[in-house]
């Protein structure tokens, strides 16, 4: 695909995930940056309709920009593959092994890289015992964007009251203590660490409200964890086949210098504004917005 050719690009946003507002907001940047490129872009909010809807249009290239289930687990991307429409990001394996929190950190722990002690519960027996010693976290298996997280504190004396959104079956994972940090991988390339600050837990509240956190880019680390950050992000992007863009993310205990450093998970569809993380990583290493979604477009392909 050259960059000189005018593609009609399907740009596909919203959908049907917890996280549709952040991926119709991500769909319309990316959608915006694509006609500054000079492409025709159709914007395409990805319900159950969507094969028909793909079928009409006839892009020559999807742009996904789905987050969260549907669109993140391997699902559409199924589909994009039987009706061999190119599209960015990562291929239906790596996006099933990245959105599948237990598995992936099965394979990081197999490869070596370091992972928090964690167990899948029945979500009834979270709510009426601890099923690990506090403190720890409860989260769905198979969601992104801290949607449905709880934070049990030291001492806690009772379960957490999950809400009724939480699935059958959630993990239930140590909490690690310490600094949120996270790196970009754009092809083979793990662009810088960004350390992410917030007054408090880092929710889904301090990722999308206004002020709820900022941004230290590059993050001001040692020398031998910034390397690992890097490191481990490039291994975690290999080890789960992803193509395109990702990002993983880190909590580090800076009392424990180098042992601190943990890996979380890795988003296959990160967040595609311009002041997104990834983004503004890119911007970071001389690359803009729309240049960033014009490389994802390049990159596009079926057999991923």
């Amino acid at each position: 695909m050259s960059s000189r050719t005018t593609r009609k690009v399907a740009v596909l946003m919203g959908g049907l995930s917890a996280e549709r507002e952040v991926s119709l907001s991500s769909g319309f940047e990316c959608a915006r940056a694509l006609r500054e490129k000079g492409h025709e872009v159709i914007e395409v909010d990805a319900g159950a309709d969507l094969s028909a809807r793909l079928s009409g249009i006839a892009p020559d290239v999807a742009f996904n920009a789905l987050h969260g289930r549907f669109g993140e687990d391997g699902t559409v991307q199924g589909m994009l593959e039987w009706m061999r429409i190119p599209y960015t990001h990562s291929g239906v394996l790596a996006s099933a092994l990245a959105m599948d929190k237990a598995r992936s950190k099965a394979l990081f722990r197999t490869a070596g890289l370091p992972v928090a002690e964690s167990l899948l519960a029945p979500v009834e027996e979270v709510r009426n015992r601890h099923v690990m010693a506090p403190p720890y976290v409860v989260k769905p298996n198979n969601e992104g964007s801290s949607v449905g997280v709880y934070l049990v504190c030291e001492g806690a004396g009772d379960p957490p009251r999950l809400g009724p959104e939480m699935p059958g079956t959630v993990m239930v994972e140590a909490f690690v203590p310490g600094r949120e940090l996270t790196v970009s991988v754009l092809g083979t390339r793990a662009l810088t660490v960004t350390d992410i600050v917030t007054d408090g837990w880092y929710d889904y509240d301090a990722k999308y409200r206004p002020g709820g956190s900022h941004h230290v880019v590059p993050a001001d680390l040692p020398d031998d964890v910034f390397a690992a950050c890097l490191e481990h992000a490039l291994a975690a992007h290999r080890l789960l086949g992803c193509r395109g863009l990702s990002r993983t993310d880190f909590r580090w205990d800076e009392s424990r210098g180098l042992a601190g450093l943990i890996v979380l998970e890795t988003n296959t569809q990160p967040g595609m504004t311009p002041t997104s993380l990834s983004p503004e990583q890119a911007a970071h290493c001389g690359i803009s917005f729309a240049d960033l979604c014009e490389w994802l477009l390049e990159d596009a392909s079926c057999d991923r």
